[in-house]
């Protein structure tokens, strides 16, 4: 059965449809990002009769009001709004909201004589031979009769009838045909998905958090639109504080709204270690209302969808919107979100450069919003969370496609005791065996940015170790300031022994160092950069380090899992030297997981 039909309509019919509603276009992701130039070229294309393209329009179903009538469902342009949004501002002459959120107007100009177009500037408003905007001209308010002569008037000296034929063609170009694809209701979000892909060639590949943002922009009967700038806006200000002044001085109805009271905490807030996407922002909101951890639920039940008679039905539509709604306010109230922080910085986490798991912070917000709603103790909550986060990296829980883990999980988290759920998970998949095998194993790679080397970081700043061969700089201000991590065996001396890429940059050998450490260290093998150090402890002249006894060095090897064997190391050593180190860190984010 086709569940797509194709059509050719008039470019006027469109904008038509566009005004009077029957088409919404969603804002997805951001507002209208082209510059002036493409709708210039967009204009040109279709003066010269070139084909633009297709949009693609996906329609609501028909949903049953609450008195019994059905509601004929719009269509969403899910492709093409760029293209549609410059023609109702060329054509139309509507404003549009640009990069920076303001309200603007494009206006595109257009020289008959040359059959050109151009992007309105000054010089062109000196020049008679330019229309300075073509919205003015076909807006149908000036006949073809009169347009000719007044440009005539002015340009005397201008052929007539290459004149009149060029404006002829400018003011048909709303004649002029686009191809709509419009998809049915009942097709799932894969479906769509796969038709996008196919058809769109640039390749942009939308995410089912698309597909949930035009049902909300879209929505008019529960204020989907403001509900979407709540989503757009918490993000925005979460990275750019300074948006704040944006959203008061070009959206004065937004910034009246409940939503924009509670955002306003972010005009002065720099915390940059949970920086979420609207797509961050949808999943936690819908997950910890919904029970539920598939997005294309959510697109679902904002349609209206009933699941268990596969109708539509106004009034889930509506308590869908307001269970999101509430969603939001949980995910933008400033108590829950310092709270949540907080409880991830207390594990260690102190900067974005050690989480490399959106979707396990994700999740980990989900998991203390719930807990919040089933009323768990609040000291309870900050352990749990910090465990699960812990857990869910070290195993790549939410690594790849997410959804139905968290489908999976947030189930069990309603309807079951946390504390048991963590326990059958961790005895499965945190057993002795993973500790004293897969996990130094895990460690073997070079990749910095590993999760299990981001973990035993974050042990290191609870532990409030200090860095190698340090006396009084801390690891977490040497992650916080910017410190360099640095070779155990020195990545030059391995490098002109013969080892390569792989074997030098072993996360087993990378250590948090302060520079001017790691610079008297040098090129020199452990042994004898360790002979310095020792020497220096028994002369008391603290050449290369601050630690100024045997005991405050062997301290410092322990904390940073470097076994005290390498003081007497070479290069023959090196292999021995990383199972070793491997071993000690496993053991070390072991000892700091069960603490948590």
């Amino acid at each position: 059965m086709q569940k797509y039909s194709v059509n050719q309509h008039l470019i006027e019919t469109l904008l038509t449809w566009v005004k009077s509603g029957e088409i919404a276009i969603p804002e997805i992701q951001r507002p209208f990002v082209w510059d002036s130039s493409k709708v210039r070229d967009l204009m040109d294309s279709l003066y010269q009769g070139f084909p633009v393209g297709y949009v693609i329009a996906w329609r609501n179903p028909n949903v049953r009001l609450k008195d019994g009538s059905m509601s004929e469902g719009k269509k969403i342009l899910i492709d093409g709004q760029q293209r549609v949004t410059a023609l109702t501002a060329a054509l139309l002459g509507e404003y549009v909201i640009d990069k920076t959120y303001q309200r603007v107007k494009i206006k595109i100009a257009f020289n008959p004589i040359l059959e050109k177009f151009e992007v309105q500037n000054p010089a062109i408003l000196k020049d008679h031979t330019w229309i300075p905007n073509i919205a003015e001209a076909v807006s149908g308010e000036i006949s073809i009769l009169k347009l000719v002569r007044n440009y005539l008037a002015v340009n005397p000296e201008a052929d007539e009838d290459l004149v009149e034929r060029a404006f002829t063609n400018l003011i048909n170009i709303p004649k002029k045909q686009i191809g709509i694809i419009e998809l049915s209701h009942d097709l799932d979000i894969e479906t769509v998905t796969e038709i996008f892909i196919r058809i769109n060639s640039k390749g942009v590949v939308l995410s089912q958090a698309d597909f949930a943002m035009s049902k909300i922009a879209s929505n008019t009967e529960y204020q989907g639109n403001v509900l979407r700038k709540a989503i757009d806006y918490f993000c925005h200000l979460a990275i750019s504080p300074e948006f704040y002044k944006h959203i008061v001085d070009n959206d004065p109805e937004f910034a009246k709204t409940e939503f924009f009271a509670k955002m306003q905490w972010l005009k002065s807030e720099n915390e940059d270690l949970y920086d979420p996407e609207y797509t961050d922002l949808i999943r936690v909101a819908f997950t910890s209302q919904f029970n539920r951890g598939r997005l294309s639920d959510l697109v679902s039940l904002l349609s209206g969808r009933n699941f268990e008679t596969r109708s539509f039905e106004d009034s889930i539509a509506e308590q869908s919107f307001e269970k999101l709604k509430q969603g939001v306010f949980n995910f933008i109230n400033e108590t829950h979100f310092k709270r949540f922080i907080m409880i991830i910085k207390s594990a260690g986490f102190i900067s974005p450069k050690l989480i490399r798991s959106q979707n396990a912070l994700n999740f980990a917000y989900i998991l203390y919003l719930k807990l919040r709603e089933l009323g768990v103790n609040s000291v309870h909550i900050e352990s749990y969370v910090k465990r699960w986060f812990v857990y869910s990296v070290l195993t790549g829980r939410y690594s790849g496609s997410p959804e139905s883990v968290f489908d999976f999980d947030i189930k069990q988290i309603h309807n079951r005791p946390f504390d048991e759920y963590l326990k059958e998970k961790e005895e499965g998949e945190l057993s002795a065996a993973f500790w004293n095998a897969s996990l130094p194993q895990s460690l073997d790679t070079s990749v910095a940015s590993s999760p299990y080397f981001n973990v035993f970081l974050a042990s290191q700043v609870k532990a409030n170790d200090r860095g190698f061969l340090s006396k009084d700089v801390l690891v977490s201000d040497l992650i916080s300031l910017r410190g360099d991590i640095h070779h155990l065996f020195p990545r030059d001396f391995l490098k002109k022994n013969g080892l390569d890429r792989g074997k030098y940059n072993q996360i087993a050998n990378y250590v948090y160092m302060q520079s001017e450490i790691n610079i008297k260290v040098g090129n020199k093998p452990p042994k004898e950069y360790f002979e310095l150090v020792t020497s220096q402890i028994a002369s008391d002249n603290r050449l290369v380090s601050g630690l100024a006894s045997q005991e405050e060095l062997l301290a410092n090897l322990k904390a940073n899992c470097v076994p005290a064997e390498i003081m007497t190391m070479g290069l023959e050593d090196y292999q021995d030297f990383l199972v070793m180190r491997r071993k000690l860190m496993a053991q070390k984010i072991k000892d700091y997981y069960f603490s948590l």
